[in-house]
């Protein structure tokens, strides 16, 4: 079955890139692999079943950055890799995480995905679940081709993590008792869980010693941890166009975020009250969000989250210190800048 899909037509543009976007730069520097990774989802996400290829590819060609297997292709080559199964290992990446957010937005009961119509809104959220349990099946297919008994077992903890991290963000939606802790252990285990696997797998895959391997896998936690933290203080300040989706969807779903959590921690009585009934007992109203803004700007929480990002951010450049110097480290650590200084 025939898919357009659009990355692969961006990673042969010759238009010249510029060197403030370091996901651009990052692309073009895996141009080549990026277009066998993107030739291989293609391929790997066809069925005879043309509910499954038709949904896989809506929400694959919504215009990601690819940030997950592009770190994948540079981390193997900064390691010196010569073969061809980090293709693969790209591949894997993007399919886990594409099965992640299928399932996300039917847990979250999302319309709305990078500005358009999500999945589940489009085909039920029947559909949703069982085109990204394909998804999940075609991963798992890849990493036994690439047949390394240690990188199944990264993927497949990835992914056991990532769903922990989705019942505890279910046990503690709109929970006002939730902790930064236990924030930070929710976004640790969504987000950075794959991030660190799709790094790490880089330096398996290039047979290099453990602190290459360790410094990595640090690497992609703690970007994925700066990720993840802009992401949620951008849903409270970014700009709606940037963003793909309206300002405040977090607040208005009840999802506990850092900059509500610290909000909440450092409130008087009256405004722990007003968090528990916008968020616990979800009864807002039209002047609500703007009250919730209000009460973070007092508090500088969203200053705070930024602050934390940052410092997440100083420590995955820390951890590239430990890697051979070559364009792909360098690469990466532009990667660290992109993710906290981006505004969408």
């Amino acid at each position: 079955m025939a898919v357009d899909y659009v990355l692969a037509e961006k990673a042969n543009d010759n238009t010249e890139v510029s060197e403030t976007n370091a996901v651009d730069a990052l692309m073009v520097l895996c141009r080549n692999d990026l277009n066998l990774v993107n030739a291989l989802i293609i391929d790997r996400m066809d069925s005879a079943v043309p509910m499954i290829p038709q949904v896989a590819s809506y929400l694959i060609n919504a215009g990601g950055k690819r940030l997950r297997p592009l770190i994948t292709l540079a981390a193997a080559s900064l390691c010196g890799y010569q073969g061809d199964d980090h293709i693969k290992l790209a591949a894997t990446v993007e399919f886990i995480h594409t099965a992640t957010l299928l399932h996300d937005d039917v847990v979250d009961e999302s319309e709305l995905r990078r500005g358009r119509a999500s999945a589940n809104t489009l085909w039920g959220n029947q559909a949703s679940v069982l085109v990204g349990d394909f998804l999940f099946s075609r991963s798992f297919n890849l990493m036994v081709e690439v047949g390394d008994l240690k990188i199944l077992d990264i993927l497949s903890t990835a992914s056991s993590i990532i769903a922990e991290g989705e019942v505890l963000q279910l046990a503690s939606s709109a929970d006002m008792s939730t902790t930064r802790e236990t924030y930070l252990q929710i976004v640790a285990s969504k987000t950075a869980a794959l991030f660190a696997a799709a790094s790490r797998v880089g330096a398996v895959i290039a047979h290099q010693p453990d602190r290459q391997e360790m410094a990595l896998k640090d690497y992609g936690e703690y970007l994925g941890i700066a990720f993840q933290l802009i992401d949620d203080a951008l849903d409270y300040s970014g700009k709606q166009a940037a963003l793909g989706k309206t300002v405040g969807d977090d607040f208005r779903e009840a999802k506990i975020t850092l900059p509500v959590v610290l909000a909440y921690e450092q409130g008087t009585p009256e405004e722990k009250a007003f968090w528990k009934r916008v968020m616990e007992d979800d009864q807002q109203n039209d002047v609500d969000f703007d009250q919730a803004m209000s009460l973070m700007e007092k508090y500088h929480t969203l200053d705070a989250t930024f602050d934390l990002a940052r410092e997440y951010g100083d420590k995955a450049r820390k951890a590239l210190i430990h890697l051979p110097s070559n364009d792909y480290r360098d690469a990466l650590d532009g990667l660290i800048d992109f993710c906290i200084e981006r505004d969408y």
